[in-house]
């Protein structure tokens, strides 16, 4: 079944130019599409001949046109690409006609592929280089949005996987045997921040002082000791990997995205670079400062380091290393694939509150005589929250119970999930104070209050890249929650905060759910936001990933239409009904075609063909990448 033919033509076919001194040549081949493989024959007298190439279709990773060369003879009207994970051929039709039925072909066959591109290159790869970006290598990460990756990637039931829960992305390594303090084998790890003991800790962490590992009790606290030798604490895990980069000058942490463009434009320089944590738990992130010939400022590129199956690091996958260090040493000297090479390393002093999940070991409760309210911030259906003071030295926000609204229970249970949840764009608890009443919820505090509140008051001052970054953001906590086996069921522009740097974080938990097969039924009568909802959750109470995906793009809708109303026009019920029927909100003035159609794809009728959050997230780093290029 797999070699029957699907589609037969004879093409132009470009030769490879495997090597640079190769000449360019042109010849006709018969081109067969089957199930399984794109081969391409000799072909004289009508007859086919020996097979000269072949092309497994599970391989390729895009199918487009491309920007047609100067002084193009008419023969060549009609390129395209097809790009596999070995090589890169272009193709030429005899007609608009035929092309378009190629790529049709090719794209209903790769759609179902884990490995496709989301950006390519509009120009011909010829002498060495990309024509459309002047890139020198082959497999260099592509210059323009492929919008048909968008679409395919949507319709199909094939799903990538989610990415693993963070605390299995880290590289685990054997517990160091507790041994004598007069031996040397002893791991020794860097402390990230200051920390002040609290609890059964009994010293003070220094920040870039070292520790003797002495056991590692769980995935966030290790007990150590001083390198003077007597006392031990409970230290904040630090990844192998990290411990390797952190004392590099080139090294710059838990910064931002825009605080790392912030850092590389004051410095100015062509190939002034930082290494940062990436968004996804466990990975790194290299961005680069560029000067490019057509931008006076410049413009700074953003580049994942990725493991191989080898687990070798890379940007480019032909040059792979041991370890992120000689993976930044190669490209310091080498761009390999990138806009520049690593010239000048910039690092980052950005000071941090504590990054442990809680303020303790583990310990959540926190004394409630060492928390001062300064003043009301606002008020929700459930609770009130106020800004305070912690130890007088820390700005938190303190949420509590409206009397008669929410039980203890409830409250506590918003706690609990809080505390299981660890992510940079999720508002952090630091604790809770449920020895007397009224019970505190402690979390940081967000300068910028309320998402929605504030698109309504300053969102006519964002550029509509600044607009993206805010669905990045919340995109990023909510596939952090996806591949914790969260559901968020009230995501929404009011429940989400904004920090003194804009950047957006996902808050309100109370009606989150932990899930083991990604399916939450609640009970007749609860209470959802209809406006939000998808329709198996208002027909059928069904809570999923995918019924957050739905609520998402409303959510994208308010963004770029700076905090109005969806469907304005209509109550719940005229909703349900129009819903029901097909009804989509209307594309806001502010968003593009593609943008547009990943809010539709999110509000696709049957949940198993609306994209994952981590399919998501992919689509935003591309766009994101083409708005700064």
């Amino acid at each position: 079944m797999d070699n029957k033919s699907i589609l037969e033509e004879l093409l132009l076919k470009k030769s490879q130019q495997k090597k640079k001194i190769s000449p360019i040549n042109y010849k006709e081949r018969l081109f067969v599409l089957t199930k399984a493989t794109l081969s391409y024959y000799e072909y004289d007298k009508e007859k086919r001949g020996r097979k000269k190439g072949s092309i497994d279709i599970k391989k390729i990773r895009c199918v487009e046109t491309v920007n047609l060369e100067e002084s193009t003879p008419p023969a060549r009207q009609y390129p395209f690409q097809i790009v596999y994970k070995d090589g890169l051929l272009y193709v030429y039709a005899a007609s608009e006609e035929s092309r378009n039925r190629w790529l049709a072909a090719l794209h209903k066959e790769i759609k179902d592929n884990s490995d496709l591109l989301n950006k390519y290159h509009k120009g011909f790869f010829t002498n060495g280089k990309f024509l459309c970006c002047n890139q020198t290598c082959k497999a260099a990460p592509g210059c323009t949005i492929w919008e048909k990756y968008v679409g395919l990637h949507c319709v199909t039931k094939s799903v990538k996987p989610l990415p693993p829960v963070p605390q299995t992305l880290q590289k685990r390594r054997s517990l160091p045997r507790v041994l004598s303090p007069d031996k040397s084998v002893l791991n020794v790890a860097l402390a990230q921040y200051n920390y002040e003991p609290t609890g059964k800790s009994t010293i003070q962490l220094v920040k870039s002082k070292k520790y003797y590992i002495l056991k590692e009790e769980n995935s966030d606290w290790w007990q150590v000791r001083d390198l003077e030798g007597e006392n031990s604490c409970a230290s904040e895990n630090s990844s192998a990997e990290e411990q390797s980069i952190a004392k590099h000058d080139w090294y710059a942490g838990n910064i931002s995205r825009a605080q790392s463009e912030q850092l590389l434009q004051q410095k100015g320089k062509e190939g002034a670079f930082m290494v940062r944590k990436s968004s996804q738990a466990g990975m790194y992130t290299v961005s680069v400062f560029s000067k490019a010939p057509e931008s006076k400022k410049g413009v700074v590129k953003h580049y994942h380091v990725h493991r191989n199956t080898g687990n070798k690091y890379y940007l480019a996958e032909n040059y792979c290393f041991e370890s992120i260090p000689k993976l930044i040493h190669y490209h310091q000297h080498n761009s390999a694939g990138m806009v520049t090479r690593l010239r000048h390393a910039v690092s980052s002093q950005v000071n941090k509150v504590p990054a442990t999940v809680s303020l303790g070991n583990g310990i959540w409760e926190l004394k409630q005589e060492e928390i001062v309210l300064l003043r009301e911030l606002g008020s929700g259906q459930f609770g009130v929250v106020h800004l305070g003071k912690w130890k007088g030295q820390y700005d938190v926000a303190i949420k509590m119970i409206k009397e008669g609204m929410m039980s203890e229970d409830e409250f506590l249970e918003e706690a609990q999930t809080m505390m299981k949840l660890n992510h940079p764009k999720l508002v952090r608890l630091y604790g809770i104070c449920s020895k007397s009443y009224p019970i505190y919820l402690v979390t940081e505090y967000m300068a910028n209050g309320c998402l929605l509140s504030y698109l309504r008051s300053h969102g006519k001052e964002l550029q509509p890249l600044q607009l993206l970054e805010i669905c990045y953001d919340i995109c990023d906590a909510m596939a952090f929650l996806e591949s914790c086996q969260f559901i968020h069921r009230d995501l929404a522009a009011r429940n989400c905060l904004v920090d003194s740097n804009l950047t957006v974080k996902v808050s309100d938990f109370g009606m989150t759910r932990y899930v083991l097969d990604d399916l939450y039924i609640s009970s007749l009568g609860t209470k959802f936001p209809v406006k939000w909802s998808a329709p198996e959750v208002f027909h059928y109470t069904k809570f999923s990933s995918k019924s957050d995906v739905w609520a998402f793009g409303i959510l994208m809708w308010e963004v770029f239409t700076f905090g109005r109303q969806p469907y304005e026009l209509y109550d719940n019920m005229q909703v349900i009904e129009k819903v029901s029927q097909g009804f989509r909100l209307y594309r806001p003035q502010l968003v593009s075609d593609i943008i547009y159609q990943i809010m539709c794809n999110c509000w696709q009728e049957q949940p198993e063909k609306r994209p994952s959050f981590y399919q998501l997230l992919s689509f935003f780093e591309a766009l994101k990448e083409e708005d700064r290029a």
